[in-house]
C-alpha cells in the first residue's frame, strides 16, 4: 500500500507459468482494490487458494449502538478493564459510525485460528505487549506504541509475547494484563487506511520532505512467510456483520512469494515527526492516516510554541464538521484534569471544546509536552456501545463549569487535584 515491494519467489514477468520443484504450477492469485483499480499485490501460492470447505456462521459482528440522540462530552476510562477472549474475540467497540469503529483489547488467550477480514482495513495500536504477526504476506514483529495496519481481505495470526510484570502498568496483575492491551479501528465503509494525500508526491506516491514520517519508518513483512503443512486448518472471516469459520486442507499461510503494493505494515508511534509553530498550530498538523469520512492523528511529545506571548496549549475551537476522540497513551495532557492513561475523550460537532479552566494559565511559559495520544476525529457523529456506558464518567461535562481565574488564584477543584493537577510534568 504504501511503496512497491516483493519478498519471496516470484517469475520474471506476471501471469505467466511458475513451477514447484514437483513440476506442477505454483497458483498464482491476484490480490486486489476497488475493481483491480486500486492498489494490488499479486502472490504465488504452493495450493490453489480457492480449496476451502465447511463454511458455518459462528457469530454476529453487527455493532448496537445506544443513545444516539444524545450529544455531549463523554470521558471513558479504561484502565481498570480486564483480560477476555483472543486479539479478535476480546475486541469490545467502544465508540462507532457507518464509516469507522473504535475497539479496545486486553486478550486473555492466544489466537487458535486465523483470521481475515473481508469488510474492511483495520488499524490496531499496540499499547502494551509486543509479539509477532503472522500474515500470507510475511512476518512483522510488533512492540509497544506500534500501530499495524492490516488491509482488507489479509490472512493473519497475533501471537503475543507473555508480559513482563515490569511492562504492565502499575497495580495491575497478570490475571488482569497477561499479554497486553491494544486499540483498534476499522474502517465501515470499504474505504483503506492511507498517508494523508498531502504527505505523497502526486507523480510518484513518494513521501514528500514535508511528511513527519516516510519509507524508512515504515516496517514491512519479513520472512518467514512459508509454511507447507497439511491439515484442517482454520481461517474465520468476517463479512457481512458476521464471522464466518472455514476449513483448509493446508496451512493457509502457503505464499512463496509475492509483490505489490497493498500489505500490512507497522508504524510507530514514536517515528512520527511533530511539526511545531510559533503559535499554537491545529489539529491537522499531527494526521497520521486517513480514511473516507475520518483521520487518525498522533500527538506526540514535542516543544512547545516559541512565541514570547504563545499558549502553548489548544485554543478552544468548534469544529463543526466533526466529533473529536481521543485514546490517551501516556505522559501528562496539559489541557484536561482528570484525564489518565487509558482515558477516552469524547468530544462532539456542535459543542466547543478546549482547555480546562485554569490549565491556560499553567501553561504559561511552559517550553515542552510529554504527552502522547492518539485521535480520531470523524465527519459523521460517533454513537457509543452499552460497554462505553460502563466506562463513562457523567460528571465529565461539569468539569468546565468554572471561568478564568487570575494566576496564582487557587480554585477549589484545583485544589482538589492537588493544585493544578496538569502541569508536574512540564518543563
Amino acid at each position: 500500500m504504501p511503496y512497491y515491494i516483493k519478498l519471496g519467489e516470484i517469475p520474471r514477468t506476471r501471469h505467466i507459468q511458475f513451477r514447484r520443484p514437483d513440476g506442477a504450477l505454483y497458483s498464482e492469485e491476484v490480490f486486489g482494490t476497488e475493481g483491480f483499480d486500486g492498489p494490488t499485490s499479486t502472490l504465488y501460492h504452493i495450493h490453489p487458494p480457492t480449496q476451502v470447505c465447511g463454511w458455518e456462521i459462528l457469530y454476529s459482528t453487527k455493532t448496537e449502538f445506544v443513545e444516539c440522540e444524545i450529544m455531549r462530552m463523554r470521558h471513558m476510562k479504561t484502565a481498570p478493564e480486564k483480560a477476555e477472549g483472543d486479539p479478535i474475540r476480546g475486541q469490545k467497540v467502544i465508540l462507532g459510525n457507518d464509516d469507522v469503529e473504535m475497539s479496545i483489547c486486553q486478550p486473555a488467550e492466544q489466537m487458535q485460528y486465523h483470521f481475515k477480514n473481508g469488510q474492511g482495513d483495520e488499524l490496531y495500536f499496540i499499547h502494551y505487549g509486543s509479539g509477532t504477526l503472522r500474515t500470507m504476506f510475511g512476518t512483522l514483529t510488533f512492540g509497544p506504541k506500534d500501530y499495524i495496519i492490516i488491509p482488507k481481505g489479509t490472512i493473519y495470526m497475533f501471537e503475543f509475547d507473555e508480559l513482563r510484570d515490569e511492562d504492565r502498568p502499575e497495580g495491575v496483575t497478570k490475571a488482569d494484563m497477561p499479554f497486553g492491551k491494544f486499540l483498534m479501528f476499522e474502517t465501515m465503509n470499504t474505504s483503506h487506511f492511507v498517508p494523508p494525500k498531502r504527505y505523497l508526491s502526486k507523480k510518484t506516491a513518494q513521501f514528500l520532505e514535508h511528511a513527519p514520517y516516510c519509507e524508512r519508518d515504515l516496517r514491512v513483512p519479513q520472512m518467514p512467510m512459508t509454511f507447507e503443512d497439511k491439515g484442517e486448518f482454520e481461517v474465520r472471516i468476517k463479512a457481512r456483520d458476521h464471522v464466518h469459520s472455514y476449513i483448509y486442507p493446508y496451512h493457509p499461510l502457503d505464499v512463496v512469494g509475492w509483490d505489490g503494493c497493498y500489505y500490512p505494515y507497522c508504524f510507530n508511534i514514536d517515528d512520527f515527526s511533530p511539526l511545531v509553530g510559533k503559535t499554537h498550530l491545529p489539529p491537522p498538523i499531527h494526521q497520521t492516516f486517513e480514511g473516507h469520512n475520518f483521520v487518525i492523528c498522533s500527538f506526540c511529545p514535542r516543544v512547545l510554541d516559541f512565541h514570547p506571548e504563545a499558549i502553548p496549549i489548544p485554543y478552544n475551537h468548534s469544529n463543526l464538521d466533526s466529533d473529536e476522540v481521543l485514546y490517551y497513551v501516556e505522559g501528562n495532557y496539559k489541557a484536561r484534569r482528570g484525564i489518565e492513561v487509558g482515558s477516552v475523550s469524547l468530544h462532539p460537532q456542535g459543542i466547543a471544546h478546549g482547555p480546562h479552566p485554569g490549565t491556560v494559565e499553567a501553561s504559561l511559559g511552559k517550553k515542552y509536552t510529554d504527552e502522547l495520544a492518539v485521535m480520531c476525529d470523524t465527519f459523521r457523529p460517533l454513537n457509543p456501545t452499552k460497554y462505553a456506558l460502563q466506562l463513562d464518567d457523567p460528571e465529565y461535562p461539569e468539569s468546565w463549569r468554572s471561568d478564568h481565574h487570575a494566576p496564582g488564584e487557587v480554585r477549589a477543584a484545583d485544589a482538589q487535584d492537588g493544585g493544578d493537577g496538569a502541569t508536574n510534568t512540564w518543563t
